[in-house]
């Protein structure tokens, strides 16, 4: 008999949950632990690596996944903090019996050291009482990334029209045309008990309860009520009410058509489905998304990628492939979907200005502050920013927004991060035309497709604006002094002015590209 150790990493629920279902059906466990280890390299020593935002939304995933396992088990689950290979050595010897350990894989660099450290510990064990150790494969994606990679005949895939041949190569597709994907899994109909010798306290590693969390975070008081909330039962909850409750908007569904500035009359509601951080924290199986999408495209016609939401999730699977080929995929130097580009000094002020929300430019603005209070922003808001910092008007090195994005985002991840800095910058091979820029200053025809007749978007995340007239708050620095004095908003006093020329800082970058390139 043994204990089962299920780790849960990148898969913070119960359905679609592999390395959980396995252990409970695994004959020779005699109790199963539920485990997350908050580990220093990720959150900091101090849990400060990330925001306050990005940390209350995943310890609201633990509370509620700590909820769901309390219902089947009588138990909640254990959280230990530190180095995952140093924990694993204390609870094999802690343990009253044989450790097994079921997980899911991890495909950034610091989960496959992590991964590779602890199987060289568990496989050092004596073979005549052996431990099985199993990181499930595409668990937090659709494919198995080191099965893609592997193959004889894998290319880098650079396009959409290459994700779509190597989905089509590696599921190939069903009579009616539909990829065949694997159904989600189910979630456990009980899990065996709790191992009685981790309920006593101390233990010989470091562990932390939510509330201590709590205490050691000093969370801000929100300007604004917190609108996502982690966990499953959310996840699940909006994956029913924004996708499986709506198949014609499913079907309908072309991502470049959706509105950047949320929805009209909810300022906080996004225009898309809003499950990234779901997706991104595993409380949502994207094999889940994938099969409900599906579910209303067997109903009736339906757009096609890279448009439709099945086109998101292959963009998102083409980037985590080529997270795990291409060497260096977060670098300059070594890394081949990086063109080179003397990106100059850091410019701490114009940083600072962006990442807080005070360029002078109210639509990157009012985006950079909804980033800052939720932990989000529209696709087409961060194209708009991140344009706006690097090729477009800023010229400041990508690297500088991915690492605010990185720390930022609820839906914060290493391979898609990553992916969309090298894009937007204009340096990667899969981006636009380095020349093609987004207008700060969108009006109603703009590709941003940003509400522009009430603003009430600009309206509600920068204040200061409120009374401001559509006709002049894209760029209030335009606006009669007139103006400003009826609404209650003088332009540098109030409100700042623009930080740089937009067409002037466009024209001098471009040309500062087009000779990085030719260098």
């Amino acid at each position: 008999m043994k204990t089962s150790v299920v780790w849960f990493r990148k898969c913070l629920r119960l359905h679609d949950n592999p390395a959980l279902l396995e252990a409970c059906k695994d004959k020779d466990s005699q109790s199963v632990l539920p485990l997350f280890i908050l580990d220093p390299a990720v959150v900091g020593s101090e849990l400060d690596k990330i925001s306050p935002n990005r940390m209350r939304f995943l310890i609201e995933c633990l509370s509620d996944l700590d909820s769901q396992l309390q219902a089947l088990q009588n138990h909640g689950l254990l959280i230990a903090f530190g180095n995952p290979s140093e924990i694993f050595k204390e609870i094999k010897k802690y343990s009253e019996y044989p450790i097994g350990l079921f997980s899911d894989y991890c495909s950034e660099p610091h989960g496959l050291q992590v991964t590779q450290s602890i199987q060289a510990l568990f496989s050092g064990t004596d073979s005549s009482s052996p431990t099985p150790v199993e990181f499930f494969p595409a668990v937090h994606t659709l494919t198995d990334l080191e099965s893609v990679i592997s193959a004889p005949n894998f290319k880098q895939p650079k396009s959409m029209k290459d994700a779509v041949k190597l989905f089509t190569e590696y599921f190939g597709l069903d009579e009616h045309g539909f990829y065949r994907v694997p159904d989600p899994l189910p979630v456990p109909s009980a899990i065996p008990s709790f191992p009685k010798e981790f309920s006593s306290h101390p233990l010989p590693f470091p562990t932390i309860s939510i509330p201590e969390i709590r205490t050691r975070i000093p969370f801000p008081t929100p300007e604004h009520e917190c609108y996502f909330i982690g966990g499953e039962t959310v996840a699940l909850r909006r994956l029913k009410e924004k996708v499986s409750s709506r198949p014609e908007f499913v079907n309908q569904f072309r991502k470049p058509k959706t509105c950047s500035t949320n929805q009209s009359q909810d300022p906080q509601e996004p225009s898309t489905t809003g499950l990234s951080p779901y997706l991104s924290t595993g409380c949502l199986s994207v094999r889940q998304l994938w099969k409900e999408c599906e579910k209303c495209h067997r109903k009736d016609d339906f757009t096609k990628p890279p448009e439709s939401l099945h086109g998101q999730l292959l963009f998102r699977e083409m980037f985590y492939v080529l997270s795990r080929s291409v060497e260096n995929w977060d670098q300059v130097n070594g890394n081949s979907m990086c063109k080179k580009i003397d990106w100059g000094e850091l410019d701490e002020n114009k940083l600072s200005a962006w990442e807080k929300g005070m360029t002078g430019f109210p639509y990157i603005d009012a985006m950079m502050r909804q980033l800052e209070a939720t932990g989000w922003m529209h696709h087409l808001g961060r194209h708009a920013v991140s344009c706006f910092l690097t090729r477009g008007q800023l010229w400041q090195h990508w690297k500088h927004g991915r690492d605010v994005f990185e720390a930022k985002l609820l839906d914060s991840d290493w391979a898609l991060n990553n992916a969309n800095w090298l894009w937007l910058s204009g340096v990667a091979p899969f981006s636009m035309p380095y020349f093609r820029l987004y207008n700060p200053c969108p009006d109603a025809k703009s590709s941003l497709n940003a509400e522009t007749k009430s603003a009430s978007f600009i309206k509600f995340w920068i204040p200061e604006l409120k009374d401001f007239p559509p006709k002049y708050i894209f760029e209030p620095h335009l606006a009669p002094e007139s103006v400003q004095i009826s609404s209650n908003c003088l332009i540098g006093k109030d409100y700042p002015r623009p930080i740089v020329d937009r067409k002037e800082s466009a024209r001098e970058n471009l040309g500062n590209f087009k000779k990085s390139l030719a260098a």
